[in-house]
């Protein structure tokens, strides 16, 4: 991953192979939706204002999710957990059936975990591409996908595919974002 000469006011630029971090603004708080965390406790991104929140989807059918699990775990154990939290929420339409026994395969020890299995977080944009009379709050463009949430809780972009969350490249985005 490249760096890339920006302003000094402009967020860090972040990339793979394929896809760059893509910066949403204005930056918008997402409306207050409920999910599950994976041992079944009801969570909100609300409980996560203050911090920078790394919101991670993923599936288990999903190649590029099982390499970039491990990573997020390894950035959240190196973060300060008072200003940054990452959140990997799965959208296997099986919920914990299905969650928790390919999770026992990984040594995840830091991750928030969570369970969307009825997408009310994170959708697919529908087919047709109008508007969604079910629409969630963030919209799933490719597997795995990470949005990028400051401390007011507002949305400040997203990357889609796997990443190297864990990287200076990465690290140089999230601390901009808890500083600006």
């Amino acid at each position: 991953m490249a760096g890339r000469a920006c302003a000094s006011d402009d967020p860090p630029f972040f990339e793979t192979a394929r896809h760059q971090f893509t910066i949403l603004e204005p930056r918008k708080a997402p409306p207050p939706v409920a999910f599950q965390h994976l041992d079944g406790k009801p969570a909100s991104l609300a409980d996560y204002h203050g911090k920078v929140v790394l919101l991670n989807f993923w599936a288990s059918w999903c190649p590029q999710c099982r390499t970039e699990l491990p990573v997020l775990d390894r950035l959240q154990a190196s973060l300060d957990p008072a200003r940054y939290q990452v959140l990997a929420v799965s959208t296997d339409r099986q919920g914990k059936s299905a969650v928790a026994p390919y999770l026992k395969t990984f040594d995840l020890r830091h991750l928030a975990l969570g369970l969307d299995p009825e997408g009310v977080l994170g959708r697919p944009m529908p087919s047709g591409g109008g508007p969604d009379p079910h629409a969630a709050p963030f919209t799933i463009y490719g597997m795995p996908m990470s949005y990028l949430i400051d401390p007011e809780g507002r949305t400040c972009g997203y990357m889609i595919g796997a990443a190297d969350w864990d990287s200076r490249e990465a690290r140089a985005l999230l601390n901009y974002y808890a500083t600006s």
